[in-house]
């Protein structure tokens, strides 16, 4: 900065030589008084800089920005955003065929949503549908994981990394009448009244009947529950075309309640899985299920079964049920009463075609394996629940367990369904002024008087009930009370939402069996996986076999089991947290948006990467493709 004083002499200065120069350069002109300007001179020196001035005071701070958007891509290694369902939808029923056909569904989303895809399709209502112009087994090792849904657009569709987003079918579709009650619709027992529309298609499996043709299997979860059947064959375009569609009749089997996940069996048949309706917790049975009147899960079942003074038998609910000849012209529902009757999410079936792995999705719920006597045939086997033995170690991203196996009981279909039939047409009963009444289910005294080895059911009067006081003892508790059965012999009753598990067979068969099954790659530990959507309560409750920490909780993970000789399981191991965020916040905010939240269903490819559809709060539920292989 220059000095205001030194500048003035610098000038000064400049102009004295300057008019200086001038005058002796003027000449006078002879014929007039004007006198001429000379030239001008060269200018002066420049001066010296002046001394700097003071600095001014600090201005005021501006106000805060906006905050940013949020980041695109996971800090887990190998996390890849696939997809993304609308508002208020979960992501279910993911499925890959052998040619690489994904089907994923929008279960439940909000009835507001009003954007339409480019086919003119609206997301508002429970969404089958399939992504076109992708082979899922040939996706690269790694592309672009998905933004983050930004604008409202965004957030009403169905948004994938790789490929395009194609609706098959919503609840309430009739096909152009072929299917006049409309999909999703469950009618009653008679098909004669629609008891209920649900928008919660769940479970896809696709059972193949010829290159680019087969059936999509989905199942409608809700009381009465549901499964429809969609006849697919690909045209020139290799767009699905959809020849036929029907809703399965469960009438032969008293109906079904909540069909859940599933799989498909080696042989090419659908298992879907009853989740509801069971009316037990982890303390106590069935016991008093004809007192309560008020019931949602009642109440469904007698709409569907159209009852009025007779209650729905509750041990004909909750099992796994296959349908067998699935692509005949009328598939056959038949329940599986042999892999025990608990809140099933869903079971799957190794390739020996006799070992069966089912998880239990509740509060304190179980983990079990089922046995068959023959291959390919569920009907008769033995029944087994797991014990864990955690590692010590509290922290759900390093804690495993490992697994033994404790025995419950042989049975088969036929026996056990005899034993259910004994508490048919229980009439509804009022307990009296002093709430007592008379017992006609299984008690927690019957199931502990099984597990203890009695002879014979305890009287009423020790605690037994009117419908096997004083009979000779039997093993139904195993399979009817399958959870205070377990508990009773010492298994491990504790997981918290056990969610989806999952195989991929040639992985599985290559690792345990040495023949070669998938290309490229040499398969030495094939792995079961499994998604618990909430590590909490019982798993956290610092009582029991699990006593994990609360760093996860709300936000769920991915475990896996390493396959051993003869398709068994002894150790749990974990893959894959979710991330709390700070306590005290809720809703979508609880977990990062960036990596998995809530995990619900579980898919394995051949190349041993996972897909991971979440059941969660987040603003937008994601299906998640994550290579287990990257983080080693």
């Amino acid at each position: 900065m220059y000095n205001k004083s030194k500048l003035s002499k610098a000038v000064l200065a400049a102009l004295f030589a300057t008019s200086f120069i001038t005058g002796c350069t003027l000449e006078a002109d002879t014929d007039s008084d004007e006198v001429v300007e000379g030239p001008q001179g060269p200018q002066g020196p420049k001066g010296e800089p002046g001394e700097n001035g003071q600095d001014g005071e600090n201005g005021q701070d501006g106000t805060n920005g906006e905050d940013g958007l949020p980041g695109v891509g996971s800090s887990t290694i190998g996390l890849t955003r696939f997809a993304t369902v609308p508002l208020g939808a979960e992501v279910t029923g993911a499925y890959v065929t052998a040619e690489g056909d994904l089907f994923f569904n929008a279960q439940h989303p909000d009835d507001t949503n009003t954007t339409e895809d480019k086919n003119g399709d609206v997301i508002n209502k429970g969404t089958v549908g399939a992504v076109y112009g992708v082979n899922i087994h040939k996706l690269p090792k790694s592309f672009p994981s998905l933004p983050v849904a930004q604008t409202q657009e965004e957030m009403e569709s169905v948004r994938v990394a790789a490929g395009e987003y194609h609706v098959l079918g919503q609840n309430g579709d009739t096909f152009d009448g072929d299917l006049p009650n409309g999909l999703g619709v469950i009618m009653d027992i008679q098909n004669q009244q629609a008891v209920v529309e649900t928008d919660m298609p769940d479970f896809n499996g696709f059972i193949t009947i010829d290159e680019g043709e087969g059936y999509l299997y989905t199942n409608w979860e809700y009381i009465p529950g549901g499964m429809s059947r969609m006849h697919l064959k690909k045209n020139d375009q290799h767009q699905w075309d959809i020849l036929d569609v029907e809703m399965i009749d469960f009438s032969s089997v008293y109906g079904t309640a909540a069909n859940c996940f599933g799989s498909v069996t080696p042989w090419n048949t659908p298992l879907t899985s009853e989740e509801w309706t069971i009316d037990d917790d982890r303390n106590r049975t069935s016991a008093g299920w004809n007192t309560r009147t008020d019931g949602f899960q009642q109440s469904g079942l007698n709409a569907y079964l159209n009852g009025d003074q007779v209650f729905p038998n509750p041990y004909r609910y909750g099992y796994i049920i296959e349908i067998e000849d699935a692509a005949s012209e009328t598939p056959t529902p038949v329940k599986h009463f042999t892999i025990g009757r608990v809140e099933h999410e869903n079971s799957v079936v190794m390739p020996d075609e006799k070992t069966v792995y089912t998880t239990q999705d509740d509060t304190g719920g179980l983990l079990l394996k089922f046995v068959a006597d023959q291959a390919g045939d569920l009907s008769s086997g033995t029944l087994y629940a797991a014990k864990l033995t955690q590692d010590p170690s509290t922290d759900p991203l390093v804690t495993g367990f490992d697994v033994s196996w404790v025995e419950l009981a042989h049975g088969n279909n036929s026996q056990i369904e005899a034993w259910v039939a004994e508490f048919d047409n229980i009439a509804a009963e009022t307990p009296a002024a002093d709430g007592s009444y008379t017992e006609r289910y299984l008690t927690v005294k019957d199931v502990t008087a099984w597990a203890n080895g009695e002879v014979t059911y305890p009287s009423l009067a020790d605690g037994g009930n009117a419908t096997t006081a004083g009979k000779n003892m039997d093993d139904r508790a195993a399979f009817i009370e399958t959870r205070q059965a377990a508990k009773a012999k010492g298994a491990t009753a504790e997981f918290r939402k056990l969610e989806g598990i999952n195989v991929n067979h040639n992985r599985a068969i290559e690792a345990v069996e040495g023949t070669d099954m998938v290309a490229d790659e040499v398969v030495s530990t094939a792995y079961v996986y499994f998604a618990i959507s909430d590590i909490d309560s019982t798993m956290t409750d610092g009582q029991g076999d699990i006593q994990l920490n609360t760093r996860v909780k709300d936000c769920g993970g991915v475990y896996r089991m390493p396959l051993e000789a003869n398709y068994n399981v002894s150790r749990i191991e974990p893959v894959l947290m979710g991330a709390t965020m700070t306590s005290g916040v809720s809703g979508a905010q609880k977990c990062n948006v960036n990596e998995i939240a809530q995990p619900d269903n579980v898919l394995v490819l051949d190349d041993g990467r996972i897909m991971i559809g979440e059941d969660g709060s987040q603003t937008n539920n994601t299906l998640w493709l994550y290579n287990p292989k990257a983080a080693q």
